[in-house]
């Protein structure tokens, strides 16, 4: 059983940037029931697994990997968020994102242009591919698809509509640009160092 995480904030503690009710109900409920439904799906795994009904394990595990990761990303994304966080990418990670990026300002353009055009319900990340020994930004599509095998995520930017919706409405890089006063770069640092 996956238990699920407790904010590392006050519900409150992101405004303005993001605001109290959409917080609430992205952590509460559509957090929740990632959390739920991985549960479920693992005690329908176990119940296959005792009776040796395997009727439903191409269905079973396509959703432990939705909801799984769904979990996953969701306890990444909002552990990399803070209020009023004065942090910026350490010596360490800032000479891994100029060396593959070209600097700092073109790596968060990246970013941002990759995060406006995620499909549908999708993420945006910056993750570490150990096999390439190197930075990249990847567009996932719902919480499973379109990822590098072995890479480990970094900094985790929801883009699917529930995230922004009540506050931003249709503005998507309204709501990317405020994402950036309140990345909580202490913990994307402390991710990088144990990469």
């Amino acid at each position: 059983m996956i238990k699920m995480i407790e904010l590392p904030y006050p519900i409150d503690a992101l405004e303005p940037y993001y605001n109290r009710e959409t917080l609430d109900i992205h952590y509460n409920i559509l957090y929740k029931g990632y959390v739920d439904n991985t549960n479920k799906t693992e005690e329908k795994l176990k119940q296959a697994r005792e009776t040796k009904n395997f009727e439903n394990i191409k269905c079973l595990e396509k959703d432990l990997s939705f909801y799984g990761s769904g979990a996953i990303l969701h306890e990444l994304f909002f552990e990399n968020m803070g209020p009023a966080v004065p942090s910026s990418p350490d010596i360490n990670l800032m000479e891994q994102i100029n060396k593959d990026f070209g600097s700092y300002e073109k790596f968060k353009q990246q970013f941002t242009e990759s995060s406006k055009v995620v499909e549908a319900s999708g993420w945006n990340l910056l993750v570490w591919v150990p096999n390439f020994k190197r930075l990249e930004i990847l567009q996932c599509e719902k919480h499973q698809n379109l990822t590098l095998w072995g890479c480990k995520p970094l900094l985790v930017l929801d883009m699917w509509e529930h995230s922004y919706f009540l506050q931003y409405k249709t503005k998507r890089p309204e709501y990317i640009d405020a994402f950036w006063n309140i990345v909580n770069w202490n913990i994307v640092n402390k991710r990088f160092i144990n990469k």
